[in-house]
Order: structure tokens, then C-alpha cells, then sequence
């Protein structure tokens, strides 16, 4: 057999560790910050409280007002700082970890990322990716408005590992935007609907074949490689 039959590529968030872990992280980072640069202790411990409650893009603006300090854009634009460039302490999941183990050699492992280049970087070298994945494509580094659901990504994949169609299969989370460019593509779509993920409770779209739980189920919600599809050249 020559060369690879199948092409994973998998997203990062919630999908290989749980994004909490890295929201958590970050804001101990911010927590560390605030104690020796404002003088302020517990601030991280509150940001997550914040999160747990439901809060989401002010809560460095809650927390700096509730330690009577004026949340201005200067300061928290520094926190968002602190929080994105942090070194995270996250690790891959069990399932995750065993099914990159178990890849077969003629399955071709890539990854595809939203989000800050810095945070996103660093959240791959934390977990290590580059020793199971081929090629990490952060959506970042493609350009402005080229994030999902732009498929900059994925032809991207295509043209450089020379698998295309119903040989290439997507595994990630988020139903609003993760799915859309793969489908239309004629990618499989393999959705991880893990309990504790942040969009759990989100439906699927039409565009996921299929939903799991854990990578466990994954080789069996890929099923059987197709018949090789190479893409056309230009």
C-alpha cells in the first residue's frame, strides 16, 4: 500500500482536552498577574467563579470593579494578554490520547484550530500534538475571515496531503461553525459531544454524521476507509 488511505483531521478544543481546563489555567495565570502587578490576590479564583456563573466576555471588567479597580481598556486589554500568551496546564484526555496511539498507518492525522495564534500554539505544544499529528493548520495564520466555517483550512489539507471527499473526515465540537466547510466539501463529520464540553448543549446541525461521546467511538463512527479520492490538480 502506498501512501495514506484516510485523512483525520481533528479540532483541538473539547475535542482532544476540555477547553475548562484551559479557561481555568488562564485565569490562574491572570490571578498570578494581578497579585504581583496590582497587588490584588484572589482575583483568579473569582474570574473562574465568574465563568462557572455563566459569565462570558466581561468578566475581567466584572472582577477588576468587584476588587474596586476601574476595568479600563488599557488594563484588561493587558489581562487578555496575560491569559492568551500563558503556558497552559492542560493535558489530552484519556480517549484522545489512546486513539492517537492506535492510528493506523495508513490514517493520516492532521489538525484544524480557531482562535488567538498565540493561545492556540501554545495549547498544541502543551499537549504535544506534533508527536501523533502531521500538519496543525491554525485558522489564524490563513488571513483575515478565513476561520470556520471558511474552508481555507481544509483545501488547504486537501492540496497538500493529497486526500480529498469521503477519505477526509473532520472530529470536533462545535455544531455553529465546525461542520459547515467539510460537508460541502464531502468530508465525513464526526461530532465529539462530550458532557462537559462548553457547546454540549447545543444541537447538531444537519451537517454532522455522526455524534459520539469519546474517541473511543470514533474509528467505529468513521467506518470502513473508502476507496481512495485523490484530489485533482489545478
Amino acid at each position: 500500500m502506498s501512501g495514506p488511505r484516510r485523512l483525520v483531521v481533528v479540532d483541538i478544543d473539547d475535542t482532544l482536552y476540555p477547553e475548562r481546563d484551559y479557561v481555568r489555567s488562564g485565569f490562574a495565570a491572570v490571578g498570578a498577574w494581578a497579585r504581583d502587578e496590582l497587588g490584588v490576590d484572589g482575583l483568579g479564583e473569582r474570574a473562574w467563579a465568574a465563568f462557572e456563573a455563566g459569565v462570558r466576555r466581561t468578566i475581567f471588567d466584572e472582577v477588576l470593579a468587584a476588587a474596586g479597580l476601574e476595568p479600563t481598556p488599557e488594563l484588561v486589554g493587558r489581562m487578555v494578554e496575560v491569559y492568551r500568551t500563558h503556558r497552559p496546564d492542560i493535558a489530552l484526555l484519556d480517549d484522545a490520547r489512546a486513539w492517537l496511539d492506535a492510528v493506523p498507518d495508513d490514517v493520516v492525522v492532521a489538525a484544524v484550530t480557531d482562535g488567538p495564534l498565540a493561545s492556540q500554539r501554545a495549547k498544541a505544544e502543551a499537549l504535544d500534538l506534533r508527536r501523533w499529528v502531521a500538519t496543525i493548520v491554525f485558522t489564524a495564520e490563513l488571513g483575515p475571515g478565513r476561520g470556520k466555517p471558511h474552508p481555507a483550512a481544509f483545501e488547504r489539507l486537501e492540496r497538500e496531503l493529497g486526500l480529498a471527499g469521503p477519505c477526509c473526515a473532520y472530529v470536533a465540537d462545535n455544531p455553529a461553525k465546525d461542520f459547515v466547510a467539510p460537508r460541502r466539501l464531502g468530508w465525513r463529520t464526526v461530532r465529539v459531544r462530550r458532557p462537559e464540553g462548553l457547546h454540549a448543549r447545543v444541537p447538531s446541525g444537519d451537517d454532522v454524521d455522526v455524534e459520539i461521546t469519546t474517541l473511543a467511538e470514533l474509528d467505529a463512527a468513521l467506518g470502513p476507509a473508502p476507496a481512495p479520492a485523490r484530489r485533482a490538480a489545478p
